[in-house]
């Protein structure tokens, strides 16, 4: 099991970097120690909080979607549940989001299609940052680049959902 999800890391990194090139994206790559936290990866990526971006796999009633928020921000679950006039939301379970995107929680980037098989959602406040910074497939392998270029490239949707 390990074996097969060390694969699954480095072949998500591999995927966002190729794709990066493709659309010849400039983009820092950091190999660091293991972090946990928003707050651990930001320290070793010598960052501010804010510029993180923290990708989450929520469970909309009946349909799993992926929102990124800055690290320093809360998500707004109500504002959520507002936009998808939603019943029910929480967030996948380990087993889910292992299943939906062969990755641990902590470690999911914050793309999409054709990254990843999720509708991307993004907070409209990370958007004000001049760069995001985000786990690109595992807790040790930090990717940053400029935001202006992320927008471009990531085909999302922008809405408010953070406090």
């Amino acid at each position: 099991m390990i074996i097969i999800i060390k694969i699954k890391r480095l072949k998500m990194l591999n995927k966002i970097i190729d794709w990066l090139n493709e659309n010849s994206i400039e983009y820092k790559i950091i190999h660091h120690k293991p972090t946990r936290t928003s707050e651990e990866s930001a320290k070793e990526r010598n960052e501010d909080l804010s510029i993180g971006g923290k990708a989450l796999v929520l469970k909309i009633d009946d349909t799993f979607k992926l929102f990124v928020l800055s690290a320093a921000a809360k998500l707004d679950s109500n504002a959520v549940k507002q936009q998808f006039n939603a019943k029910k939301l929480r967030f996948a379970t380990a087993e889910e989001l292992l299943k939906l995107t062969g990755l641990e929680p902590g470690s999911v980037p914050p793309f999409g299609l054709p990254i990843q098989s999720l509708d991307l959602y993004v907070d409209l406040s990370i958007t004000k940052n001049t760069k995001i910074a985000f786990n690109a497939g595992s807790h040790t392998d930090s990717i940053i680049m400029q935001m202006e270029d992320y927008l471009k490239i990531a085909k999302l949707k922008i809405f408010s959902f953070s406090k």
